[in-house]
């Protein structure tokens, strides 16, 4: 049988989340603040409507999947482990780097799978592009760089940067394997006080570089993350379809005479297995519940992402 797990937070991606599960038979149960939209969902996917007291009460549930307000996430997983269950936390899954330390090490403390939703991380476009970069494919990598762009989601609580961002820094360190040594962040603030447009520049050991940039003031979707290595580069762009959402270029730089020369190929666009990256996360999830063993997306992750984001905030005064 597989593991009962419950939703908390029916929200957009609480819903997305709900639908998931409900599709690969583990949706147990659902709650909300709102008791009328979690009674809806309930009658819609045909499981349990619950308090989010009865929730963590319930020795019924084995799992819970948070998608709250991230200002909630560290208290809930807090107590949800303590009641015994394992969590799934969507990102951020704090608002300070000591609020995620407590949850996870809370988590650690009583033996429960804490996982991050870092769902780009089951991309498998993603897993492609970290394939060939650990099979060396692209040489010594030498810098990464993301853009992840468009219009809203505006929050009261986080900015551009920490809504859009934990993505492709969980990206950009599965990749490097380390966290960077020097974060400079820049952001600027159109609406009120909060970034809406946000930059994060990066050195890694051995001087790798990267940055990042994100915006939720923008008339057009970006999605794309390029890796520059001495052998080649390789752009993930998740707006493209399918067959053409991983793309490597080749190329070859010499100097001739005192002069710089290069090679430029036409991109390969390597085949990608299509999958839900979602989906792909929650059996994950699954397989860590009934495994026991440590998620990809761990609370370590998690908190080396936060300290990040932190590093690079960038505050604005209040606008009046």
């Amino acid at each position: 049988m597989k593991p009962r797990i419950a939703v908390l937070g029916c929200g957009y991606w609480g819903s997305n989340h709900v639908r998931t599960l409900k599709g690969l038979g583990a949706l147990y149960a659902v709650s909300d603040a709102n008791r009328d939209r979690a009674e809806g969902f309930a009658s819609e996917q045909n499981c349990l409507a619950l308090t989010p007291d009865e929730l963590f009460q319930r020795e019924d549930v084995d799992a819970i999947v948070m998608a709250l307000p991230p200002q909630f996430h560290a208290e809930a997983a807090i107590r949800a482990v303590g009641a015994g269950k394992d969590v799934l936390v969507e990102k951020p899954v704090a608002l300070t780097v000591e609020d995620a330390e407590r949850a996870v090490a809370a988590a650690r403390d009583k033996g429960r799978v804490y996982m991050v939703g870092h769902v780009l991380r089951f991309h498998p476009a993603f897993e492609k592009l970290k394939a060939l970069v650990d099979a060396g494919e692209l040489g010594e990598i030498r810098y990464i760089h993301s853009h992840r762009l468009g219009l809203g989601k505006f929050h009261t609580e986080n900015d551009a940067l920490w809504d859009l961002a934990p993505h492709d820094l969980s990206m950009i360190l599965a990749i490097t394997g380390a966290a960077p040594v020097e974060v400079h962040g820049e952001g600027a603030a159109a609406l009120d006080h909060l970034s809406d447009f946000a930059h994060l520049h990066m050195r890694f050991p051995g001087n790798l570089r990267g940055h990042l940039f994100a915006s939720r003031l923008n008339p057009y979707r970006e999605r794309r993350l390029t890796v520059v290595g001495t052998k080649g580069m390789a752009v993930f762009d998740d707006v493209e379809p399918w067959e053409r959402k991983l793309a490597v270029y080749h190329h070859s730089i010499w100097q001739d005479s005192g002069q710089w020369a290069f090679t430029a190929d036409e991109p390969h666009y390597v085949p990608v297995e299509q999958g839900m990256p979602l989906t792909r996360e929650l059996e994950h999830f699954i397989q860590c519940i009934e495994t026991r063993a440590e998620p990809r997306t761990n609370g370590e992750e998690a908190i080396r992402v936060l300290q990040v984001l932190t590093a690079g905030t960038v505050r604005h005064q209040r606008i009046v």
